[in-house]
């Protein structure tokens, strides 16, 4: 049957025939209307198969019930059917950054409607970071999403030389091996923010940076000075020591206190914002009628602050889907490049 041979419907009776005795490939196959060798592709990463296809095997597994047999998968491919998203973080902070959660909810999606399961390994202190090498070294998984990393962390390094396909959620570290990556313009997002500030009104502009030692924290300050040039005086410029709500205020109160005449602020997360707002409305400053503030990511919390947060929109359903897309290629021994998503501004009452 050749690859893209239309769709036929078929009867209900025959997917719940297929669940009573156990679904096969060639159940989901001609319910799909499709080849064996077509379904096999889409089980195996949907490489050169089109979107009816793609979509009527996904219909038809659903329906069928059809589960894929990953030991007898792995027996003959010699590969476990799992991806790692490895977090070089603290694990308070997957609970607490609503970017993390999400780019964790979309890869398991959409790596479970390929039939692999995604495992969250946590890459927080020297004993988890060697757990990760001893799992990758093992072979339990066929590759590895890394997120959140920091510059001097040799965890990138160590896990190429594992032989596991990696890929970096963000620019890798700036001292570690080149590695796919796929990102936001975290730099031109910053100039979108900036530039907006600007043309709000704002004239004495300051920054709450993210940590100097992650891409987002360089990225983002390096785009709030692109647009302010000699503007961006060191005295309003505060680094956050990490992405939080309790460093944003930190970080905010910092800045009353080096520029307190200030009247804008670009602010490098969503969280970060948070504390930001918080520090201002303890010190009697309003948002906007005093200080405009504007955010980075668009995560859910941006529009549940008071007022809600204008902020720049990260795509993290696209940056997940690119990141699973450029592993499955690794994982296929294909050449795969890095990928930069374009950012968008949100407009919302804080500025």
């Amino acid at each position: 049957m050749p690859e893209d041979a239309p769709v036929h419907p078929k009867s209900r009776g025959a997917a719940r025939r297929a669940q009573r005795r156990g679904p096969t490939m060639e159940d989901v196959a001609t319910l799909a209307g499709v080849s064996r060798g077509t379904v096999s592709r889409v089980l195996n990463g949907a490489n050169h198969v089109s979107s009816a296809s793609l979509e009527a095997v996904r219909e038809a597994m659903r329906q069928t019930g059809y589960v894929v047999n990953q030991n007898a998968r792995s027996l003959v491919t010699r590969r476990s059917g799992a991806v790692a998203f490895v977090l070089s973080e603290p694990q308070d902070r997957l609970f607490e950054d609503p970017v993390l959660g999400a780019l964790l909810r979309h890869c398991t999606q959409l790596l479970g409607a390929q039939g692999r399961s995604l495992m969250l390994m946590l890459a927080g202190t020297p004993e988890e970071r060697e757990r990760v090498l001893v799992f990758a070294r093992a072979g339990h998984v066929d590759g590895v999403l890394l997120v959140s990393m920091h510059d001097g962390d040799p965890l990138a390094a160590d896990l190429l030389g594992t032989g596991v396909p990696v890929v970096v959620c963000g620019r890798p570290p700036l001292d570690g091996p080149s590695m796919p990556y796929v990102a936001a313009d975290d730099r031109g997002g910053a100039r979108l923010m900036t530039r907006y500030l600007l043309d709000r009104g704002a004239r004495r502009l300051a920054t709450v940076a993210g940590p100097g030692d992650t891409a987002g924290g360089v990225e983002r300050l390096a785009g709030f000075r692109d647009v302010l040039g000699r503007r961006a005086s060191a005295r309003a410029v505060a680094r956050a020591s990490e992405y939080s709500i309790e460093a944003g205020r930190a970080a905010m109160v910092e800045l009353l206190a080096s520029c307190p005449d200030l009247d804008a602020v670009f602010v490098a997360s969503d969280l970060l914002a948070v504390g930001a707002m918080q520090a201002l409305a303890a010190a009697g400053r309003r948002v906007p009628e005093d200080v405009l503030v504007g955010g980075f990511d668009d995560s859910t919390i941006a529009s549940a602050t008071t007022p809600p947060l204008t902020t720049i929109r990260q795509p993290l359903s696209q940056v997940a889907g690119e990141l699973v897309e450029v592993l499955i290629q690794l994982v296929a021994g294909r050449a795969a490049s890095s990928r930069v998503l374009p950012t968008t501004l949100v407009r919302r009452a804080s500025a």
